[in-house]
């Protein structure tokens, strides 16, 4: 399999985001940093193990451009809404909260793109479920509870 152009892009936006996350995660309390640090080496590793895959399908296959494969099949209905769908959700986190605005936004793309209604309550429950206790009960990690309901709790 040659190796795409376009998968450079991809390990320089990767590294990116361990450079961002690990630069964020040393203002964290020493305590706190373990699992991000874990985190971000693993998402290190995994790159750097891609990027060695590339470079040894570059030197047997060579190199193509990769960007027709890229956007075949983009839907561009499907892309603007999933972007203003991601924005409009992280307004709602603010006023709304995290689960609340999760689960909403969740259910509003997963039908929209046409997933199941059982399908998408499965998958609902159980993402919401694993975050509340790997984030919540496990790491102790408070998630936004919104503006509005803070002052309905009041």
């Amino acid at each position: 399999m040659k190796m795409k152009k376009t998968d450079i892009g991809v390990v320089l936006f990767m590294y990116a985001v361990c450079g961002f996350f690990y630069y964020h995660m040393t203002k964290l309390k020493a305590s706190s940093q373990t699992y991000p640090r874990f985190t971000i080496i693993l998402l290190f590793g995994l790159t750097t193990l891609y990027l060695v895959q590339m470079l040894v399908n570059a030197k047997k296959y060579g190199v193509e451009s990769g960007v027709d494969e890229v956007f075949a099949g983009f839907q561009p209905r499907q892309f603007f809404f999933c972007l203003a769908a991601t924005i409009l959700y992280l307004v709602c986190i603010y006023f709304f909260g995290f689960y609340i605005s999760t689960v909403v936004f969740m259910v509003a793309v997963l039908l929209f793109l046409k997933v199941p209604p059982l399908y998408t309550a499965i998958t609902v429950v159980v993402i919401v479920g694993l975050i509340y206790f790997a984030f919540q009960k496990f790491l102790g990690v408070k998630l936004p509870v919104g503006t509005v309901m803070k002052a309905l709790k009041k």
